[in-house]
């Protein structure tokens, strides 16, 4: 959590730093997000759509966007350039929340397996900051100047990640489903049943299994697509999907390997509405 913290106070000084140095040639929007992320897991299935659907959480946005259309120091437009005309820098911190649940035809076997995974739960708080550069296609002097009201857009940018993966069951209160728990199917303690195996196997983390509830970092790749909605001169909407990538398995807290079918870090799909609002 250091690491977050400084990252969150170099934010606030470069931004401080962007509003003294207005004169360069721009102005700034900010505004707030928000809406549904679905958690893309090792909790359920590949492709599973009870686990797309069940594992969907909420998430909420601060945005800063520098404008290079427009100066904030004279109240006028810039040089007409493509990137002054076509392209945004936009700076935020995410906070999201997913709630987990082991969907799927494993955990509906009558076995112990699938009993200790109908009985596994998670939860996964994430905070993120970062940048991506938007690229507007159509012009976006034009748009300022209310020529038409939507503007789309596609952004790339990359993001620091902090998450704190939490994991219950009601058989292991510790979240640890590998616990010497009793097994009702079988008189071996230790025969956890096909599903089990198949859906967690083995693998590094807390205990050698493939759970680990401890806090981490990572890093995100994200791209979005969009459109923006000129609601007044100085305040618009947004409608957004956006991808994050993540470049650890253990965002969700579980990491079963080695199988075959976890062969993709976790990742998210956020549909957020968002309100912005132009500073002069």
């Amino acid at each position: 959590m250091k690491a977050k913290h400084l990252l969150l106070a170099l934010c606030c000084i470069f931004l401080t730093h962007l509003e003294v140095k207005a004169q360069l040639g721009f102005s700034h929007e900010i505004g707030v997000i928000t809406g549904p992320v679905a958690f893309q897991s090792d909790y359920g299935e590949r492709f599973d759509f009870e686990t797309n659907s069940g594992n969907v959480g909420f998430g909420l946005g601060i945005v800063h966007y520098i404008n290079f259309a427009y100066r904030a120091d004279c109240n006028c437009y810039s040089r007409d350039t493509y990137w002054n005309d076509h392209f945004k820098i936009r700076n935020e911190i995410d906070f999201h929340v997913t709630n987990f649940d082991n969907f799927g035809p494993e955990a509906e076997d009558n076995d112990f397996g699938g009993l200790r995974l109908r009985n596994h739960r998670g939860k996964s708080s994430v905070f993120e900051i970062g940048t991506q550069i938007e690229y507007f296609p159509l012009s976006i002097r034009d748009f300022q100047a209310d020529s038409y009201k939507f503007a789309p857009y596609i952004s790339f940018g990359v993001h620091f990640v902090s998450f704190d993966p939490e994991a219950t069951s009601a058989l292991a209160p510790d979240g640890n489903i590998f616990a010497d728990v009793a097994n009702p199917f079988t008189a071996d303690p230790t025969d956890f049943g096909p599903a089990l195996i198949e859906a967690f196997g083995v693998g590094e983390g807390e205990n050698g299994t493939g759970i680990d509830t401890r806090q981490g970092e990572t890093w995100a790749i994200t791209w979005s697509a969009g459109v923006r909605y000129k609601l007044g001169p100085l305040s618009d909407l947004l409608v957004d999907a956006r991808w994050h990538f993540y470049t650890s398995n253990w965002v969700d807290g579980l990491n079963p390997d080695p199988r075959p079918s976890n062969r993709a870090n976790d990742w998210i799909f956020w549909l957020n509405f968002g309100y912005i609002y132009y500073l002069e």
